[in-house]
């Protein structure tokens, strides 16, 4: 991959938060910042674009509450196209954390997302979203 260099004029006050992200996120520099929010920015246009896309659903569950389980495989069978792998890991006693690995239709993936989010039991959910290229 060629490395091209450009200059960027920017106001004061962009600058300094700029530089602020570049503090909080530990970017070694402001190219590596800037290379960063590019990519940001591209993959949330795919998203948004309904193209295909990769990603993983991450949910923590207490798994005594009765048909969890069973609700979410269901829902994961509906969508067996979308789900490339899972991987359940026993946090403590009670409680689970499973993360499911997706690639497809971005829309369909967060429809699947919301689906298992939405069960009773899940503590908490999230989609994390990348790009599939």
């Amino acid at each position: 991959m060629q490395v091209k260099r450009f200059g960027v004029s920017l106001e004061d006050e962009l600058l300094k938060r700029l530089d602020r992200l570049i503090e909080n996120q530990k970017f070694p520099n402001r190219s590596q910042a800037i290379r960063y929010l590019i990519k940001k920015h591209l993959v949330d246009d795919e998203w948004e674009c309904n193209g295909e896309v990769a990603g993983a659903i991450v949910l923590v569950y207490d798994h005594h509450k009765r048909n969890l389980q069973k609700q979410s495989t269901e829902v994961q069978h509906n969508f067996h196209h979308l789900i490339l792998a899972s991987q359940h890991v026993h946090l403590d006693h009670n409680n689970c954390l499973e993360t499911i690995s997706v690639k497809g239709n971005a829309h369909e993936l967060v429809t699947l997302a919301n689906q298992l989010i939405a069960i009773k039991g899940i503590k908490h959910g999230k989609l994390v979203m990348s790009t599939s290229t």
